[in-house]
């Protein structure tokens, strides 16, 4: 068994142990899936990408010149790569590659900037950085050259189209390929959804993931035959693998990529291909819905439309089920590990009022007070868990990971939840302090650092508030040091800084001071219920 990567917690051997025995780790590989893929399905096709159209021997002949090309470049075993690409073919090819080589994808998504990027390629010491040129009228190659400024570590930028002066994707040496990684080894880095600043790296394994994927696909009656389309970005974890892309992959099914959720564009895409599955976060929901109310597509391949990401309205998922005809089913997981679903022959009140159970029997669940005190079924607590495809700890960060693991290994996902008699869970909100405004989680203590940086700020305090689209939207309440300082100039100092722009706060409230818990702290329950009477006030 090889090293452990270093800065990254292994699972303690008597677990690993025992997961191995019970057999849901099996030692496989992605790059070793991918081959057996492509000899067993190597005519069927893999992805569909506008006009590009791969069978399975197609990809894993694009992943295998990528992961040659990749090593004549020097790139090999435990490089950090960050790959920040949108809903393409490529996406697949280049991770495969990665894979094949030894070395570990950084998760970026579309959406991330100047501050998010610099930051993954710093933490990570990444040797490389992989774009398309432009992508939703926002040029990454200039977005690279600040990144490479500031990241010692980075020495490749390799573009997808016109690579400016960086290196073109398609368009490299190639080398001898490096022996294959070890199941047990990581094979990459997804990020977390982050309450305490930046997001944190989550190391997965070959080992671990791959029975997540494996369960998901069981779970989802995956086959061959299922066609599943990817609108949410393809590196999301929800997308990835709950069943998501590698999921179908598994099955040797057929991954359909689109860029543009809107109904316009995917609803004609869903009758071409015959899409069977996709999955969609709550916002998305009532647009689909409203939109095949008045064009009647043809909808009638589609079986299932999973729904995660942030919590799902009951009367919505009623709604969904009642106009869409197919099956609902309610997702709900972490970067970090564990994944929950309803079953496709659960009852109505499950389906509809509940966000599954776990994929593995092996899934340890706790349900705590405020004092990791077990708390008894139906009542309300902090979500801890343990499983053969949790994480042990996030990357080079000690001081975070003993705040978010238990000594027993259990990790706290900040979920509060309750748990049904009959092992089902129900998410009530979050404990930690992040808002989570349609699936994209956003850290507040990170924006409020950032805010008080502005001369202008003396304090600011970051709460959500309820939205009847997005479910949660981002407020900052600010104490000025400047009476004249307008919110404008704030969201205009923020965009500067190249943060994403979903993490700049949709409403700013000016106040003189903040209310206080009777220990002297900010109170932020205080401030999100008034920020919800002010727009009941106001609707």
């Amino acid at each position: 068994m090889s090293d452990f990567l270093k800065h990254c917690t292994p699972w303690p051997e008597a677990l690993a142990g025992e997961y191995r025995r019970k057999g849901y780790w099996r030692g496989q590989t992605f790059s070793a899936l991918l081959e057996e893929r492509a000899e067993q399905y190597g005519e069927r096709l893999a992805v569909v990408s506008g006009q590009t159209r791969w069978r399975y021997r197609d990809l894993a002949a694009e992943a295998d010149r990528l992961a040659r090309g990749f090593s004549a470049l020097g790139i090999g075993p435990k490089d950090r790569v960050v790959v920040q690409l949108p809903n393409c073919a490529e996406f697949f090819a280049v991770i495969f590659a990665l894979f094949r080589i030894g070395a570990l994808p950084v998760f970026a998504l579309p959406a991330h900037r100047k501050l998010e990027i610099s930051y993954f390629c710093q933490h990570a010491e990444a040797v490389a950085y992989i774009i398309a040129d432009q992508h939703g009228g926002f040029d990454y190659r200039n977005l690279a050259s600040e990144v490479k400024a500031v990241s010692p570590s980075l020495q490749h930028v390799l573009v997808l189209g016109d690579a400016g002066p960086f290196t073109v994707l398609g368009d490299l040496p190639s080398g001898m390929l490096p022996a294959p990684p070890e199941a047990s080894d990581v094979a990459f880095f997804q990020l977390s959804g982050g309450s305490t600043g930046t997001p944190k790296l989550i190391p997965r394994t070959h080992d671990d993931y791959i029975y997540s994927l494996r369960g998901s696909a069981e779970i989802c009656q995956l086959s061959p035959e299922s066609v599943y389309l990817c609108v949410l970005p393809a590196g999301h974890n929800f997308a990835l693998s709950s069943p998501g892309s590698l999921g179908v992959f598994y099955a040797g099914g057929t991954v359909v990529l689109s860029n543009n959720s809107s109904p316009d564009h995917v609803f004609p895409l869903i009758a071409a291909e015959r899409v069977s599955i996709t999955a969609l976060v709550p916002p998305l929901v009532p647009v689909w819905l409203d939109a095949a109310a008045s064009l009647q597509p043809d909808l009638s391949s589609l079986k299932v439309v999973q729904v995660g990401g942030a919590r799902f309205n009951s009367e919505m998922a009623a709604r969904l089920v009642r106009e869409l005809g197919c099956t609902l089913q309610q997702v709900f997981g972490m970067a970090e590990g564990l994944v929950n679903y309803t079953r496709y022959d659960d009852s109505d009140a499950l389906v509809l009022h509940t966000q599954g159970r776990p994929i593995s029997p092996d899934d340890e669940i706790r349900v705590v007070d405020d004092e990791d005190q077990p708390l008894p079924a139906g009542e309300v607590g902090h979500l801890l868990t343990r499983g053969p495809y949790t994480i042990h700890g996030y990357y080079r960060a000690a001081e975070h990971n003993a705040r978010s693991f238990t000594a027993d290994g259990f990790y706290r996902t900040g979920d509060l939840v309750r748990q049904t008699a009959e092992g089902y869970l129900v998410v009530e909100g979050r404990a930690k302090d992040q808002i989570n405004r349609g699936g994209e989680k956003i850290s507040a203590e990170e924006i409020e650092h950032l805010l008080l940086a502005h001369q202008g700020v003396a304090d600011v305090a970051i709460v959500a508030m309820p939205d009847a689209f997005l479910g949660e939207k981002s407020c900052a309440f600010v104490i000025r040091r400047d009476a004249s300082l307008r919110a404008v100039e704030l969201n205009a100092y923020l965009r500067k800084l190249g943060i994403a722009a979903y993490k700049i706060p949709d409403r700013i409230e000016f106040t003189d001071a903040f209310p206080k818990t009777g220990v002297g702290k900010v109170s932020k329950k205080i401030l999100r219920q008034m920020i919800e009477q002010r727009l009941l006030v106001l609707s």
